[in-house]
């Protein structure tokens, strides 16, 4: 069999295809990561991600080769999670910026794409890691213009037949190049959903496509994470109707048809506010997203029209939709004044500086609410938010600077790609690995500070911080020199996996000997859901025993899946 040309059709099935062998072999994928705790794993992550993009192609009307691209580009960069999803919405990005314009695709082209993607999608990593998925990546990109360069007139079939086998031995090498990936026994899961994509795409132009579980379908909708919103700001749920100044909800995506300038942008949100309110415009080299509110909608979309195509175009009355919630919101408005809380007024005016935090658990969100936070973003560890949750976070806060903190090395890269998308204010990301690490970063705030003296002090105070983590293995694995079973307790510095064991409190004491030295002063712990006040007092006072010249704390953290948090400053 060969095909010598992919037009919009095919290309639609094969990215159907291989994203759904990404989806149906995910759980697989996510047993290759190497550290054995319960996390927002690297299948799931590209899952999500790919997942986000096959529903904006499904909304269009027109799937053209153009507009698939830029689909397939929106969608997985704004439902990027953690770093293999944001990598991943970078190939993606890289590839359909090379293939806009064509009616159809030759193996030139798809090479021409690979080299794209891969300069992407590293030019996206401040600090790129070999023996990941960008390895893979790179690989698959120099063998396909290798295969080119020899034989240009090869037909696509045999074409990915050779990519997509040197990928493999890419894959296969990715142990020698990361050494805890050897010690594992595993290759890197990143590039093995790369592959398992690839393999997708290959079936479908072979006749072949791959259909999507029905189980996995519905995971993929059950485990988006949800945004905690504050009772302040423009977060909160309990408005009256008796606000609504204009009726109708309005957005849509408007396909470029070049360029907007930095006026062009000013002047398109200047109109937008003079027919309505609540406006958001974000917009990027192809594409513009818009949100607002107002009682003509048509004016909306035809101040659109003017820079392109329009999709993905949703119109929602509220009035209609919160009539019969009027009375009970204006008495929820009432009782708030009357009680004078500090929640009591949804905030017009833009604030000079606002704040964004990641964390799970009911004691960790009153926390960071008492600090100040403007905006909680339930995940972390467990779930990723994506760079469109992060969005949506920074288009609730009214400020004119944001600080968000991811709290976790793995939604740092996409809390950056939000901040790359916003215009309309200025975004610091706090590269804040743990939630120890974003409450002591934000207490760290001062108002005599400008923004910029704020974020290097936040990084300064972080590095005066160990953080550490007690938690269950979820799988047998060998890591750190320790051989780990399923149901271990594992206590777990920045360092690695330093305690092993099967009592929660005897590992988290282990823990804390190993992060604790002559500079230290303060011993914070942050107790879990499983783990009762009684219990988490017991194991204080013995610390306080053991470490007479440190202070001792003890919050309640409420997190799941994790027994405790434990800083050490």
């Amino acid at each position: 069999m060969t095909i010598n040309m992919i037009n919009a059709e095919n290309f639609k099935k094969a990215f159907f295809s291989g994203a759904y062998n990404l989806s149906n072999r995910k759980e697989y994928i996510n047993e290759l990561n190497v550290f054995p705790v319960p996390d927002g794993d690297t299948g799931t992550n590209m899952t999500l991600t790919i997942m986000a993009a096959v529903n904006e192609i499904n909304n269009l009307n027109d799937p053209t080769m153009d507009a698939i691209a830029s689909a397939v580009s929106f969608g997985a960069l704004r439902g990027a999670r953690g770093n293999s999803g944001v990598i991943l919405s970078q190939l993606f990005r890289g590839f359909s910026k090379e293939v806009k314009g064509k009616e159809s695709l030759s193996a030139i082209d798809l090479s021409e794409g690979f080299q794209h993607a891969v300069e992407t999608a590293y030019h996206a990593v401040m600090k790129p890691k070999e023996g990941t998925i960008l390895t893979v990546a790179k690989g698959m990109a120099h063998k396909a213009k290798d295969i080119i360069t020899l034989n240009p007139e090869i037909d696509i079939i045999s074409f990915l037949d050779e990519v997509i086998e040197y990928g493999d031995k890419v894959l296969l090498n990715t142990p020698e190049l990361l050494p805890v990936l050897k010690e594992a026994g595993v290759v890197d899961s990143g590039g093995m959903g790369l592959m398992t994509f690839f393999k997708g795409v290959s079936s479908s132009l072979k006749g072949e496509d791959i259909t999507l579980s029905e189980n996995d379908s519905l995971a993929v909708k059950e485990s988006q994470p949800k945004v905690e919103k504050n009772a302040i700001g423009s977060g909160n749920d309990n408005i009256s109707t008796a606000d609504i100044t204009y009726g109708y909800c309005t957005e849509y995506i408007i396909l470029l048809d070049k360029p907007l300038t930095d006026k062009e942008v000013e002047d398109f949100k200047n109109y937008l506010l003079e027919i309505g309110d609540s406006v958001v415009c974000v917009a990027d080299e192809e594409l513009v997203k818009v949100h607002v509110h107002t009682d003509h909608p048509g004016l909306a979309f035809e101040r659109g029209l003017q820079h392109g195509q329009l999709t993905s175009m949703k119109v929602d009355n509220m009035r209609e939709e919160h009539r019969e919630r009027v009375v009970l919101a204006s008495q929820v408005e009432e009782a708030r004044k009357n009680e004078k809380s500090t929640n009591d007024s949804v905030e017009e005016e833009y604030k000079e500086y606002g704040f964004i935090q990641v964390g799970a658990g009911e004691g960790i969100t009153e926390i960071f609410k008492e600090l100040g936070t403007s905006y909680v973003i339930s995940g972390g560890q467990t779930m990723n938010p994506s760079t469109e949750d992060i969005l949506d976070a920074i288009n609730h806060v009214k400020a004119r600077n944001i600080f968000v903190f991811p709290n976790n090395k793995n939604i740092i890269l996409a809390a950056n790609q939000a901040a790359s998308i916003c215009t309309d204010k200025q975004i610091l990301v706090v590269p804040s690995k743990t939630i120890p690490e974003g409450i002591s970063a934000m207490i760290a705030f001062s108002e005599d500070l400008d923004a910029k003296e704020n974020l290097d002090e936040m990084i300064n105070t972080m590095d005066q911080v160990k953080s550490g983590e007690v938690t269950f293995s979820i799988r047998d694995t060998s890591i750190d020199g320790k051989t780990i079973r399923k149901d271990d307790i594992m206590g777990i510095s920045e360092e690695g996996i330093e305690s092993v064991g099967n009592d929660i409190k005897e590992v988290t004491k282990e823990l804390i000997k190993t992060m604790v030295d002559d500079e230290s002063g303060l011993i914070t712990l942050y107790y879990g859901d499983k783990i009762a006040e009684d219990e988490a007092e017991l194991l204080v006072k013995e610390l306080e025993e053991t470490y007479t010249d440190l202070e001792v704390e003890l919050h309640f953290g409420g997190q799941p899946l994790f027994y405790y948090l434990v800083s050490v400053e």
